[in-house]
């Protein structure tokens, strides 16, 4: 028995294919088959139903990925300490990063990562703060970039950047400046629930339930460019972070709004699980994230 046949089994169960595995393994079908055949016949268990379409995991199988899963996090573990200690940044690690932040901030830090680290295979998936945390728990994600704080107590996070709030929408007679105890009054469109970002928006803005499209229409939206379009058609107001507003046309930024009374803003965290973390990987990669999108955030207005 090794880590490999470890590795292999968890990726036959993810996949529910051997022919899948093999590709995301790198290893062709056949090598891969004989290896869980083996491990199974070591065991005295039957992992996987290879009658079933698609390939189901067996009961007594799902035991024992729990313990394959913890094994292989704690191997990598061990190699991510050892090569801390070299001071090495290389290797295999999976991001998760929430939507509301992907589309601003990859753009920003991806080139800089992969030119400078060459030897770091980086896999970034965008995932939901919910999806987030239970595939950290899982192992399937080493780390993730997501808006703190979160009620999760599982993981531990270390803020990156804080990144102000932007009003967006249209006032009568072209005005650019509103107080806060007005957004209440105002029809906010806001992200569909799940995103923390809505959590966050209402409970900064004091917002209580209100209904932002005529009782004929509902929409649940899960990208800031669909709260444009639908405050530009309807009207009233949403809530953008500083880094997608950078990404707006002349036109739209116009109708970028000020708050005549204070600033709303949002605190951005990587975040890992603690048995598996790989501490130098992590502490480098949240640096390197840190000042690179300060770079952007440094002048003192964006508009």
């Amino acid at each position: 028995m090794n880590i490999q046949q470890l590795e292999y089994i968890l990726a036959v169960d993810q996949f529910k294919s051997f022919s899948k595995a093999a590709d995301y393994c790198h290893v062709t079908q056949a090598t891969l088959s004989a290896m869980v055949k083996k491990l199974e016949e070591k065991l005295d268990i039957v992992i996987f139903d290879r009658k079933a379409n698609p390939i189901a995991t067996t009961e007594n199988g799902r035991a024992i990925l729990v313990q394959a899963q913890q094994v292989v996090g704690h191997a990598n573990a061990l190699l991510s300490s050892s090569k801390a200690i070299n001071q090495k940044m290389e290797g295999r690690v999976k991001l998760g990063i929430i939507p509301t932040i992907a589309s601003s901030i990859l753009p920003i830090i991806l080139r800089h990562l992969v030119e400078k680290y060459p030897l770091l295979n980086l896999e970034v998936y965008e995932v939901t703060t919910g999806q987030m945390v239970k595939d950290l728990r899982d192992g399937k994600l080493d780390l993730g970039i997501l808006s703190t704080p979160i009620a999760s107590l599982e993981l531990e996070t270390k803020v990156l950047y804080v990144e102000d709030l932007h009003l967006y929408g249209h006032l009568p007679a072209n005005e650019k400046t509103l107080r806060k105890s007005d957004l209440a009054k105002q029809r906010i469109f806001l992200l569909q629930e799940g995103h923390c970002l809505r959590d966050q928006v209402i409970q900064l803005c004091e917002l209580k339930k209100q209904k932002a499209f005529p009782a004929n229409l509902s929409v649940e939206s899960n990208t800031f460019e669909t709260l444009l379009n639908l405050v530009d058609t309807f009207q009233g107001m949403t809530v953008l972070p500083s880094l997608y507003v950078k990404q707006l046309g002349e036109r739209r930024r116009q109708h970028v709004l000020n708050l005549a009374d204070g600033t709303l803003s949002r605190e951005v965290s990587i975040c890992y699980y603690r048995p598996y973390a790989k501490w130098n990987i992590i502490n480098r990669l949240a640096d390197e994230i840190t000042a690179e999108v300060n770079n952007h955030l440094n002048p003192s207005s964006i508009l």
